[in-house]
């Protein structure tokens, strides 16, 4: 699977979408990855002050990893990927 964000939303809608595939909660992926379900829910609705190490860590707990590369000239938005 291979996913494209580029904003903060967008990396809290995919977060959101594989948690709820993986059946997880968001107090349960907040336990798994050692955080409040509080941040769990600010990550998905797009807060664009989380930490890095706070995603990183969220990314871990939903076995997710972050790359970079250079930006490509797609025009499709997160939205019409899922």
């Amino acid at each position: 699977m291979k996913l494209l964000a580029r904003t903060p939303k967008q990396i809290g809608t995919i977060v959101r979408r594989v948690r709820r595939k993986q059946g997880l909660t968001q107090a349960a992926l907040g336990e798994k990855s050692g955080l409040r379900q509080e941040t769990i829910s600010l990550i998905e609705n797009g807060n664009p002050a989380t930490r890095l190490e706070t995603l990183l860590a969220v990314l871990a707990a939903l076995d997710l990893e972050f790359h970079i590369a250079p930006r490509a000239r797609s025009t499709a938005s997160i939205e019409e990927i899922f």
